[in-house]
């Protein structure tokens, strides 16, 4: 499944009404790890049809980057039954957020 670009609009039918766990990436453009992180997120989407994968960038969606208090990025966070169940800032290597989703 490809990445879903998640806005204000359509948060809460994607993310919170999700009969699937939603794994989202806050990036931005201008961040270096973002950048190097972005094909690991897609490979996961493309990996992983158990679960859905959404990018809100943060300079277009301030609104659900206040919602979720990003300050730093990207923040990779995982939501299953509209909870946030875990969640890490900075650059992580596909392992580790495969771990994260078992």
């Amino acid at each position: 499944m490809s990445e879903i670009v998640l806005t204000k609009d359509n948060f809460e039918s994607e993310v919170m009404n999700s009969d699937k766990p939603v794994l989202i990436d806050f990036w931005a453009s201008w961040c270096g790890p973002c950048r190097m992180l972005a094909p690991v997120i897609a490979e996961i989407a493309e990996e992983h049809p158990e679960i859905k994968v959404g990018k809100v960038n943060v300079d277009e969606q301030e609104e659900l980057s206040d919602r979720f208090f990003v300050d730093s990025i990207p923040l990779v966070v995982l939501i299953k039954g509209g909870k946030t169940v875990d969640s890490f800032i900075g650059f992580k290597q596909k392992s580790y957020i495969e771990n994260m989703l078992k």
